[in-house]
């Protein structure tokens, strides 16, 4: 339930404060001075579009704050922690501010528990808070979706269950036959792509290239050009460091004879000693070098004169595969592996469709045993509904009306089943029933949907009702019988009505008045809670024009007491 919503720079509003709580709230004032922007306030709240419009001139942006009271470990409560936000609790239920702000721009900023969200967080949490019904609703209840809609809340968990189950099958079923469809309509397509991909796969085959072959090749090829001079150089570098003559000086023969030098006066001074240890060592170094270069020249007269045509011409046959697959060997076998998989998946088109075609087969079965079943238990709530919501029109000042609920079968399924629903209204008995979206006036599609509201009430709950001149184009006896009706609402549901009508302002719990300053704005010392004298002065303005006519005082007087004696015998009752 909303204990109170705040409203900055709105419409014509500058700041307002609006405390709300349990029960049947009434909002009144004069024409012109913003009681609508109550609405719109939170319409804004429950995420509703945001219009720079709305934001009063002179001003940047417009804000609205609210503060629920919701149970702390409900859904809602839930959805605000998911969303990063947080509640205050206190026993079983917690405090949960909204915000929303709008810019000149046109963008809006939203707060959920006091942290920034999305706006469709606010719109979530609008589903399960609040049901508003203002003018555009009663246009909505003219359309079949909404009549369906009504009727299926009415219906209750166990239409809710069924449908959940049929949405699920149809679904299933629809995506299964557009896949099935697909795979026979492409079917000559993806022959032919197959028969490509194994022209690939067997060309990449035959050649069997390995990771990194390219790069090992290249650096054969690069060996094998140049062999002569690798030849020429090892050559003269084994000669330099160890001759194969006897008497050729090269590096070991000129260590060894250093070495000598040194080990002959080694035992006069220990440092001579130690370097000639030093040369020694250098010595077998060089050696180990001069047996590797020999050792490199033997490979080099093993390399056959064959064997660069044999590498050159492996290199063109990968050179071809990386030209059409390339650029490198890495993408080439990278378009095998791809492509094998690929071809597993064409080659099991056949097997997929006959696996497809049962499965649709199956779904549809299911989809048209649930449809039936959706018929049937739509059929049953509509017989109920129908009486409920005629024996309410009967106390809304429409006694000899009554309302049909037509539910007949489409030729096609949709996502809500076959059923097309239409709600009638016959006026008085031997009337035709006609269609509401055609034949009722504004004040008889008031009725029915208060009328709607009061019964599905009863079995689908919902925290707070918010409606806007419901009571339009009624009067007298009728509007007694709406602010009846809403304050019976009110007793299992908190309950707004913005409304001109004394009649139904009489059963407010809760009377709150918009009135303009002399400067034509609304500032927070403009919107009052009335009780006592106040109150009654309000309601004969309303009924008379005129707040101290005696006339409509007493009128005023009368029937707010004729509103604390029906709630005193529902007391009692």
């Amino acid at each position: 339930m909303i204990e109170e919503i705040g409203i900055r720079d709105l419409g014509v509003i500058a700041e307002a404060t609006l405390p709300l709580g349990a029960g049947f709230t009434a909002i009144t004032g004069e024409t012109g001075a913003g009681k609508t922007m109550v609405v719109t306030a939170l319409g804004l709240l429950l995420g509703g579009r945001a219009d720079s419009g709305v934001i009063r001139q002179g001003n940047e942006q417009t804000s609205v704050d609210g503060r629920w009271i919701v149970p702390v470990d409900g859904a809602v409560a839930d959805r605000v922690r998911e969303a990063g936000g947080d509640v205050d609790p206190f026993g079983e239920n917690a405090e949960l501010t909204l915000g929303r702000s709008v810019l000149a721009s046109g963008r809006s900023r939203a707060q959920v528990g006091g942290r920034s969200a999305p706006v469709g967080v606010l719109s979530e949490l609008g589903e399960q808070l609040v049901v508003v019904h203002g003018q555009s609703e009663q246009v909505r209840l003219r359309s079949q979706a909404a009549q369906r809609d009504a009727l299926d809340r009415f219906a209750g968990d166990e239409l809710a269950s069924l449908l959940a189950d049929y949405r699920s099958a149809f679904t299933r079923y629809l995506a299964n036959a557009a896949e099935r469809d697909t795979l026979i309509d492409e079917r000559d397509r993806r022959v032919a792509e197959a028969d490509d991909l194994r022209l690939t796969i067997a060309e990449i085959d035959t050649v069997a290239p390995q990771p990194g072959e390219d790069e090992e090749l290249a650096t054969r090829a690069e060996r094998l050009t140049n062999v002569e001079d690798l030849r020429i150089a090892a050559f003269f570098a084994r000669e330099a460091l160890s001759a194969e003559e006897p008497d050729a000086a090269d590096v070991v023969g000129l260590l060894d004879a250093a070495r000598r030098q040194l080990e002959r006066v080694a035992s006069h001074d220990a440092e001579l000693g130690a370097l000639g240890e030093q040369i020694a060592n250098t010595s077998y170094a060089v050696s180990e070098i001069a047996l590797e270069l020999s050792s490199y020249l033997a490979g080099l007269d093993t390399d056959g004169a064959g064997e660069l045509e044999i590498l050159q011409n492996r290199r063109a046959e990968l050179g071809v595969l990386m030209r059409k697959y390339g650029p490198g060997i890495d993408e080439v076998l990278a378009t095998h592996e791809t492509g094998n998989a690929r071809l597993l998946e064409l080659d099991g088109d056949s097997d997929r469709i006959d696996e497809l075609t049962t499965v649709v087969e199956q779904d549809a079965a299911l989809v048209e045993e649930l449809a039936v079943r959706l018929s049937e238990t739509r059929r049953a709530a509509a017989v109920r509904l129908s009486a409920a919501v005629s024996d309410e029109l009967t106390a809304l000042a429409m006694p000899d009306a009554t309302v049909v609920i037509d539910v007949t079968d489409q030729p096609e399924l949709g996502q809500h089943g076959r059923d097309q629903i239409v709600f009638l209204l016959q006026p008085h008995p031997g009337a035709e029933p006609r269609a509401i979206s055609k034949g009722a006036s504004g004040g008889e599609l008031s009725r029915v949907m208060l009328a709607i509201e009061v019964v599905i009430a009863k079995t689908d709950p919902v925290p707070t009702f918010v409606f806007d001149e419901v009571d339009a184009g009624v009067g007298g006896s009728a509007a007694i019988e709406i602010g009846r009706r809403l304050a019976r609402l009110a007793e299992t549901a908190q309950v707004i009505v913005v409304t001109h009508l004394a009649q139904v302002a009489a059963f407010a719990t809760n009377h709150l008045a918009v009135v303009k300053s002399s400067d034509g704005t609304v500032t927070a010392s403009s919107v009052r809670q009335l009780t006592g004298n106040d109150r009654v002065a309000e309601m004969a303005r309303l009924l008379s024009g005129l707040a101290d006519s005696d006339s409509g005082l007493a009128h005023a007087e009368e029937l707010l007491s004729l509103a604390r004696s029906d709630r005193s015998s529902q007391v009692i009752g």
